[in-house]
């Protein structure tokens, strides 16, 4: 049996942006929470979020990336997760192509991939920042969403329920 690498972007593409959603139910003051070094800030991880997934839509697809802003406001918190939601789709739809070499030109230097490779590094990325960014807010006090309610379980309750 082999898992589809879809449905796993799927999975995170769904959890990104439960977990972005719960972030703005939250005070501002959350934005600045951390656990142990504040350049890791809930605001920088969400921030790092979304570039990942903007870097990762450019090693699959050649396309420009942005210029992603640190968000100061909960307001800022769901415009930046429209574009994860873009980005993420951009991977979702990769995932329906081949797996092939894909070069790419990073700083300088040509460095090839499998598309699989990026794919999984996908995932892996949004779910080791997740977690972090959950650590955070809860080291400080702030109860986001529970880690367990975004697991592969629940997406595929998700996914019945919708069918």
């Amino acid at each position: 049996m082999t898992i589809s690498t879809n449905r796993l972007l799927r999975h995170m593409s769904w959890a990104n942006q439960r977990v972005f959603t719960s972030i703005q139910s939250l005070p501002i003051e959350a934005l600045d929470s951390y656990i142990v070094n504040p350049n890791w800030s809930a605001k920088h991880i969400l921030q790092h979020i979304v570039s990942g997934s903007d870097w990762f839509a450019y090693w699959l697809t050649g396309a420009d990336w942005h210029d992603i802003k640190l968000p100061h406001a909960i307001s800022e918190v769901a415009e930046i997760a429209q574009l994860l939601e873009k980005f993420d789709a951009v991977a979702i739809g990769e995932s329906e192509k081949p797996d092939e070499f894909i070069t790419r030109d990073v700083e300088g230097k040509l460095v090839t991939n499998l598309r699989s490779t990026v794919l999984s590094q996908t995932v892996h990325h949004a779910t080791e920042h997740r977690a972090q960014l959950i650590d955070a807010l809860e080291c400080k006090g702030f109860k986001p969403i529970n880690l367990d309610d975004i697991d592969l379980w629940h997406f595929e309750s998700y996914e019945n329920r919708k069918s």
